[in-house]
């Protein structure tokens, strides 16, 4: 819970990514050692900060190269409180954000930014973010293993860029942050549906970098939808922790707070007709929000926000929610003809949702067993435990239910 801070904390001392992890690490090393002894202390997270802290000073201090240096960072990290580097125009004050900025650096491939952003701010494992991406895991490892070493011969700053060069950041930037929201809010794998302290680190993310950037659509575009997004959380899992269904979601249980900052987002991003794809995505997210019910969804309007954002940004990924919003306006039937014209895509060769959609069509059409044979295939594909027993739960509905009955919507 707390890595990204400590290593983003240490980062802006030793100037290097992965030695800043290796010094979180050992940090963390003589907690396990000493907790068991002296107790866990009031302030877990600041103990471990300091840890690393020092482990961070006697470092510079072992390099001559730093030696003019030591004497400033000695004197700041000498005292009780770790005071923050001084603010110039447009510079915000949030250690973890110049971790993104500096796992997101150009002279890395987009790949590596998505993965060890991941790692480092999203404290993801590496066979996680392979499922994100649907890569190897050794893939994974490796580029990240690259990145590190990258950054360090670049010698890249540890800090928030300004100018043209935070512009041609922020698109990366954007959609790390977006990666690191979405794998808490539908873990890839694990007993748990959430993971709440992701969604709690992304939000945080998005609200930072609207403020940073105030004159960037897309950064309030991201922060609208996230906030959207989150306000659902809390009816998206039942007291047992099984997910609920979209269509049997308690509307009442959404957080109203965050509904509400999620539309006063998406009004700084814009008129509407110059959105990006995560202005139009929160809209989408907003057509549900304003809805009093799953019956009374505007569902007509998200079918069109979603082929204005697979004209933007073209994904097998947004044809396949098109298909689910063109269920509900034209019928199961259309929206089968868009999902069977996606099963060659090579990106959802292994994705659960591809096969849960179909099933959910073929149900609504009375094909029940072959939407029993496609909820049990996308139940083996997806890592997720909760997931995997919901969808195993509808398969067995399928088989018992009668011609055109079914469950709507998806957690």
């Amino acid at each position: 819970m707390e890595s990204a801070r400590i290593i983003a904390t240490v980062a802006r001392i030793v100037r290097d990514v992965g030695i800043a992890e290796e010094l979180a690490q050992d940090a963390l090393v003589s907690a396990l050692e000493q907790w068991p002894r002296s107790g866990v202390p009031d302030s877990p997270g600041a103990w471990l900060t300091a840890a690393a802290k020092h482990r961070a000073v006697d470092l510079v201090r072992r390099r001559e190269t730093y030696a003019r240096k030591l004497a400033e960072v000695g004197r700041t990290l000498s005292e009780e409180s770790y005071d923050p580097e001084p603010s110039g125009p447009g510079d915000i004050d949030d250690d973890v954000l110049r971790l993104v900025f500096t796992t997101c650096h150009p002279v890395l491939s987009a790949d590596a930014r998505a993965a060890l952003t991941l790692r480092l701010v999203g404290g993801l494992r590496t066979d996680e973010i392979a499922r994100a991406f649907l890569v190897p895991e050794a893939t994974v490892a490796a580029r990240i293993t690259r990145a590190k070493r990258t950054l360090a011969k670049e010698g890249v700053e540890f800090e928030v860029p300004y100018g043209e060069e935070r512009a041609a950041r922020l698109g990366s930037v954007l959609e790390v942050v977006y990666l690191i929201f979405n794998e808490g809010y539908a873990a890839t794998a694990g007993d748990d549906l959430l993971r709440p302290g992701l969604c709690e680190d992304a939000l945080r993310l998005a609200r930072g970098l609207a403020v940073l950037m105030p004159a960037e659509s897309e950064a309030h575009g991201l922060s609208a939808l996230l906030e959207l997004q989150a306000s659902r959380i809390p009816a998206r899992t039942g007291p047992d922790g099984r997910p609920v269904l979209l269509a049997d979601q308690n509307r009442s249980r959404w957080n109203r707070l965050l509904t509400r900052r999620g539309y006063a987002a998406l009004a700084r991003a814009g008129d509407g007709r110059s959105y990006g794809p995560y202005a139009l995505q929160a809209a989408i997210a907003a057509c549900h929000a304003r809805a009093a019910s799953y019956e009374e969804t505007d569902w007509a309007t998200i079918a069109a926000l979603y082929g204005r954002l697979g004209a933007l940004a073209p994904s097998p990924v947004v044809e396949l929610n098109r298909a689910v919003a063109v269920s509900m306006t034209e019928g199961p039937a259309a929206a089968l003809a868009l999902v069977d014209a996606l099963a060659a895509e090579p990106a959802l060769a292994r994705y659960h949702l591809l096969p849960s959609v179909r099933g959910d069509l073929l149900a609504r059409l009375g094909r029940t067993e072959e939407a029993r044979a496609e909820f049990e295939r996308a139940a083996a594909l997806t890592r997720n435990e909760s997931e995997r027993e919901l969808l195993l739960g509808r398969a067995g509905e399928a088989t018992g239910a009668r011609a055109g009955k079914s469950r709507r919507g998806a957690p």
